[in-house]
């Protein structure tokens, strides 16, 4: 009830944009574009300093700061839930930048059932159906599976270093009793909708090639000002 009347009272009454504040727009067109697109032109590698051990290829839409940090934690932490579907059709362009071929698995980064239910919905969820209707749209076969879970409790990353993420997921990730078999359908490309010290996204490809599953990368909306962006032409040595 709680996630349907904010997207209700978000249809009626008027609006200022989630990124800049202009006017009677959910989100203008300037910010829109800050996103990033569908076709995933402005898409970038991003790569955090330290990289936690096994984090697949991350492909980021947006740089998160400014407008793009406003946006996604209004969709996120305020309920702005018609800003699903922007934040979707960019986390799209990231998915198409992962060098995989044939229909996808995408499989968001987990949160804390103790966080979906004070949020009232659960974001990266969310914008991952956004993004594989997308996808479906543009002629890409791909699926939601939301096959991970916290098997356990763990702290607030929010105020925890890269070190201390690690540790704080170390375990905690897990694929669910009948994520294993849907794992075999296709390769798996993590979502989320932003990545600061990857340690998320790397507990996440842990989690996954445990159960058997086979990572071809991760894709976000945003990653943070400090990761170095890389460009789509550069290959590790």
């Amino acid at each position: 009830m709680r996630a349907w009347w904010r997207e209700f009272t978000g249809l009626v009454l008027p609006v200022d944009c989630a990124g800049c504040g202009l006017p009677r727009t959910a989100l203008c067109g300037a910010c829109g574009e800050l996103l990033g697109s569908p076709d995933g032109a402005a898409v970038r590698r991003v790569l955090p300093d330290p990289a936690p051990g096994g984090l697949p290829e991350v492909h980021a839409a947006a740089t998160y700061a400014d407008e793009v940090r406003a946006v996604v934690l209004a969709h996120k932490e305020r309920g702005a839930l018609g800003l699903a579907r922007p934040l979707g059709a960019a986390l799209a362009g990231a998915v198409l930048k992962v060098d995989t071929v044939g229909p996808l698995l995408l499989v968001p980064v987990p949160s804390a059932r103790r966080t979906v239910a004070a949020r009232g919905h659960d974001a990266t969820r969310r914008i991952a159906r956004c993004a594989a209707g997308e996808l479906r749209r543009s002629g890409r076969r791909a699926r939601v599976a939301a096959v991970l879970r916290q098997r356990r409790a763990v702290a607030d990353q929010a105020r925890l270093g890269g070190r201390e993420r690690l540790e704080n997921l170390s375990g905690a990730v897990v694929v669910t009793g009948s994520g294993h078999r849907l794992l075999e359908v296709a390769p798996v490309v993590l979502v989320d909708d932003l990545m600061t010290t990857g340690a998320s996204l790397a507990a996440a490809a842990r989690a996954v090639e445990a159960a058997g599953g086979r990572i071809a990368g991760a894709a976000v909306v945003a990653g943070p000002v400090e990761t170095e962006l890389w460009p789509e032409t550069h290959r590790c040595s």
